[in-house]
């Protein structure tokens, strides 16, 4: 089964700050992966948080490819990457990716009626609001009045007065997310400051290795505690389930779509409750996500939405609510420019 990459480089339409730093670029990798007349797509958007690089994931890819045959269905699929390397969870979700929409395509079905889902149960996706000053903060709310929900990144020391001017300009629900950035101690000095603002959710708000500070966390937080640094693949869920209220899961920490799956029926056997978010990635990316949110509780679904020029043509939102293309597989197509 040939496979072929190369690198996918997204500059974002403005740079975009969380607790950890700045990004104004995501270096990501396009993945083509052919059986006969057929071809599958899919995009690796590495996160060095979780050690993937452009260059690593492009390694990985070359040495897939010597690996994979046709005929392999997608547990095989995993078992043999997982062979390859444990970790470079970025390149193995595009080739999950790219093997469903290859299998969609064959079978001239949508992802998401191979997976037994109503696209009519998508959930409406918040829209990330990065760390600014609050003056900045609020006229990037204000640009995003077409978006019913917002995310606000915090994990600065001017975080009230940020979240202050987001809710002066917006009635919008607001869930907010740390990235790590508190002690535990402090993070429910802070969710307890922010309780008045009518925020949902808050992410990851200590450390990911952290697990007592999550629970310490969730046992005092007026505001359920989301798993997002702490919980990566499938193995981890049943470890932090004790400790918080939910998790968030990502294509690019898991691997793809097959092992977003499995956690998600573990996280349902555990009574939490269930989000999934995203890197900086193109339509391609958030489409194969976006083919899952029939099952989701929360969407974070906006990378797309965050880069200049997408190259990508898939999944819409529609006043805020995520629409899957009905095309076979992913049903996504290039962009025509």
């Amino acid at each position: 089964m040939p496979l072929a990459h190369h690198p996918l480089d997204l500059q974002l339409a403005m740079p975009f700050t969380i607790a950890r730093g700045t990004q104004t670029e995501a270096n990501n990798v396009l993945l083509r992966l052919t059986d006969g007349d057929v071809e599958g797509i899919g995009e690796a958007a590495p996160s060095e948080h979780y050690g993937d690089s452009q260059s690593s994931s492009i390694h990985f890819l070359r040495q897939a490819a010597s690996v994979i045959s046709g005929s392999e269905p997608l547990s095989c699929l995993h078992e043999l990457l997982e062979g390859i390397a444990k970790n470079n969870p970025a390149p193995k979700a595009a080739l999950d990716m790219a093997a469903y929409d290859l299998l969609g395509k064959r079978l001239q079905a949508p992802v998401y009626q191979l997976l037994g889902l109503d696209p009519s149960h998508t959930p409406r996706t918040s829209f990330t609001i990065g760390i600014d000053s609050p003056a900045c903060m609020a006229e990037k709310a204000k640009a995003a009045s077409d978006y019913p929900i917002l995310k606000v990144k915090v994990g600065t020391e001017h975080d009230v007065e940020n979240l202050e001017a987001v809710r002066s300009v917006t009635d919008a629900v607001i869930r907010v997310d740390a990235n790590e950035a508190w002690t535990p101690k402090l993070a429910v000095e802070k969710l307890q400051e922010f309780a008045r603002y009518n925020i949902e959710l808050v992410e990851q708000p200590v450390m990911a290795s952290d697990l007592q500070g999550l629970g310490f966390v969730r046992d005092r937080s007026p505001i359920p505690v989301i798993a997002d640094e702490a919980c990566i693949g499938p193995s981890d869920v049943v470890r932090v389930a004790p400790y918080v209220d939910g998790i968030n899961i990502k294509l690019m920490k898991c691997g793809g779509i097959y092992p977003a799956l499995q956690m998600i029926h573990i996280a349902r056997a555990h009574h939490l409750r269930v989000m999934m978010g995203c890197m900086i990635e193109s339509s391609l990316a958030i489409t194969a996500a976006g083919h899952l949110s029939p099952l989701l509780d929360y969407a974070d679904l906006d990378g797309q939405l965050l880069i200049e020029e997408d190259p990508y043509e898939g999944i819409r939102v529609e006043d805020g609510r995520l629409v899957l293309p009905d095309g076979p597989g992913l049903g996504v197509r290039e962009r025509i420019r």
